[in-house]
């Protein structure tokens, strides 16, 4: 049994849901309300997992139907942080050399959006682009971690994402401001779930070579697998920790493989465009640019 965590409901009245795949192919919804009112800090500080599971056991969590929308997995992150050039490929295509350590970035709370909403973009946008990424969601107060076992213990687990990225406001300027160019509200869709880092049977989630890919408007662009990151998950954890304070409800995104228009192999998105991507067993995203 797979237990994956979202969120139904409209915007800003979000319910929290548990989603179960069981050994037979099926798919079912159970309310965490019982548990919780909200995926928020308080929620991933617990041992969330092991609590739903004896809650399903005990026949406590209601049956719900899908809903209608599916928001971001995560209630309203403290902070989101965002890592840049952490794919060699991607940085070769940006005709740079990978980092020699992480490029470290900032976005607003209020740039993450469920899997499906619409993005408002930006009026005179020109430039705007896609970028798959692995988000990590932290599960504990981090700071100053020891090593990376410590780091790797403190990630509660995994969502889908994309970064949305205007690059005339990343890039333009002197030396650039990926500040002004990451912060577009709703900029940063994730899920549709949270897949838990360990399941509730111990087993891990294993991204060491998970794949990503996106399609924009039914063309592939990007496809790629985190093993061509230059900096793993656990390491980002435990060098955010040295400089920053991470929560629970975090999210940092990982950066993206090779394949964003920024490349010049593509076009910038546009007014209607159709943004999809995906990762086995974190779902897929299809956000359309308003």
């Amino acid at each position: 049994m797979t237990l994956k965590f979202a969120r139904f409901g409209s915007l800003g009245a979000e319910e929290p849901v548990v989603v179960v795949d069981d050994a037979n192919g099926r798919t079912r919804h159970f309310s965490l309300l019982p548990l919780t009112q909200d995926i928020d800090s308080a929620f991933l500080s617990r041992d969330f997992v092991a609590e739903t599971q004896l809650a399903l056991d005990a026949g406590r969590l209601p049956a719900v139907a899908p809903s209608a929308r599916i928001g971001a997995p995560v209630a309203r992150p403290g902070t989101v942080v965002g890592i840049g050039l952490n794919y060699a490929a991607h940085a070769a295509e940006s005709g740079l050399e990978p980092p020699a350590s992480p490029v470290v970035f900032l976005k607003p709370a209020n740039t993450v959006a469920g899997p499906y909403d619409e993005f408002p973009g930006l009026p005179g946008s020109e430039q705007l682009d896609w970028e798959v990424e692995l988000g990590l969601v932290i599960g504990r107060h981090a700071h100053l971690l020891a090593d990376e076992h410590e780091a790797q213990a403190a990630i509660a687990g995994y969502v889908l994402a994309n970064d949305l990225s205007e690059r005339s406001l990343q890039l333009g300027g002197a030396g650039g401001q990926w500040t002004k160019g990451k912060s577009l509200p709703g900029s940063t869709p994730l899920g549709p779930w949270l897949v838990p880092a360990v399941g509730a049977d111990g087993m891990p989630f294993d991204v060491s070579s998970l794949p990503l890919a996106t399609r924009v408007n039914g063309v592939e662009c990007q496809r790629s697998t985190t093993a061509d990151m230059v900096f793993r998950a656990a390491f980002l954890v435990h060098h955010v920790s040295q400089f920053m304070a991470l929560e629970p409800g975090d999210v940092i995104i990982t950066g993206t493989p090779e394949g964003v228009a920024m490349s010049g192999r593509f076009e910038y998105l546009k007014h209607g465009d159709v943004v999809e991507i995906e990762a086995p067993g974190l779902g897929a995203q299809r956000v359309v640019v308003g």
